[in-house]
């Protein structure tokens, strides 16, 4: 395995784990922001419907997917600063 990719496995978990926090923290304030007075709705709640349910899992898919993918940029970049190698 390359050194790069060595040095990148757990700067790559926590970061993992780093942008999970983030991303829920940032639905949570968006979907605050679309329904003041409601939580998001899980995918079972009998009283939410379809349109709504749908739109928090699309809009809680994007946030997952744009910060996990901005972590991983950051860390992957940080990790060639240190090592010299873009981990691959």
């Amino acid at each position: 395995m390359k050194p790069s990719k060595v040095a990148y496995r757990p700067v790559g978990l926590a970061l993992g784990a780093l942008s999970g926090l983030v991303a829920g923290t940032l639905f949570k304030k968006a979907w605050k922001m679309l329904d003041p007075n409601n939580d998001a709705p899980d995918a079972t709640d009998e009283d939410r419907s379809w349109k709504e349910v749908l739109i928090a899992a699309a809009l809680q898919g994007a946030i997952f997917a744009s910060v996990k993918a901005a972590v991983d940029r950051a860390g992957a970049t940080a990790t060639r600063r240190v090592t010299g190698k873009w981990p691959s």
